[in-house]
């Protein structure tokens, strides 16, 4: 990616055979929807679909995927932000309501 430095690329398959991919760069100017610096993606795949993913496409801002469901996400650090995916899939996995 140009104008980027890769900070962390991680694709790992979980216990259950599900993709967990994880993504982010340290822009080198911040931007107008990412003033925070960074750019990220990160995606859980079940069956070959995108069942949970935050990221902040282009033009999109932060936000974060349930399904087909689309809702605005809080960006405050990029440890938090691996948390909040991390617990995101254990919510997942128990059945929970994301």
């Amino acid at each position: 990616m140009k104008n980027a430095h890769l900070v962390r690329h991680v694709k790992a398959v979980d216990e259950l055979g599900n993709i967990v991919e994880i993504k982010m760069w340290r822009l080198l100017k911040p931007s107008k929807d990412k003033p925070h610096g960074y750019k990220y993606s990160l995606v859980y795949i079940v069956g070959g679909r995108r069942v949970i993913g935050y990221d902040n496409a282009e033009g999109k801002g932060d936000h974060k995927h349930y399904g087909a469901r689309e809702l605005p996400n809080s960006f405050t650090t990029l440890k938090r932000l691996v948390q909040d995916f991390a617990g995101d899939i254990e919510k997942f996995k128990k059945g929970e309501a994301l």
